[in-house]
């Protein structure tokens, strides 16, 4: 079966920096989109950044200019954090679709969550 695992998740300090990875197993396709969500203490479930096969990306406004979003040939996709700050504090989550159409929703697939934590 298919399976998200996310890793580099971890504790820094505010101006600090982490790299995130998620790796897809169990498939022989390639998922035209890939991205990552997050979900802070309390707050709803919200959109970091995606890519596409093509390599096209897209960011959310708070996270622009600080986050870059990159996957390999494969199903493999990184995010790396940049300036981070306590705002940033949440439970980062891999997601994954075969289209546009299903990345981000229930037909798509989730990792279980990495938890980044950002001191100030």
């Amino acid at each position: 079966q298919v399976q998200l695992v996310e890793s580099g998740g971890g504790l820094v300090q505010a101006g600090g920096s982490l790299r995130l990875s998620c790796a897809a197993s169990g498939t022989i396709f390639r998922f035209n989109a890939m991205g990552w969500y997050r979900q802070p203490p309390g707050k709803q479930r919200e959109l970091v950044a995606q890519i596409i096969s093509a390599g096209s990306t897209n960011y959310a406004d708070s996270v622009k200019g600080r986050f870059t979003i990159s996957r390999d040939a494969k199903n493999t996709v990184y995010l790396q954090m940049n300036s981070l700050e306590p705002e940033d504090t949440a439970v980062y989550y891999c997601a994954a679709g075969r289209d546009l159409g299903t990345f981000g929703q229930s037909a798509g697939y989730w990792g279980q969550g990495t938890q980044v934590t950002v001191s100030s």
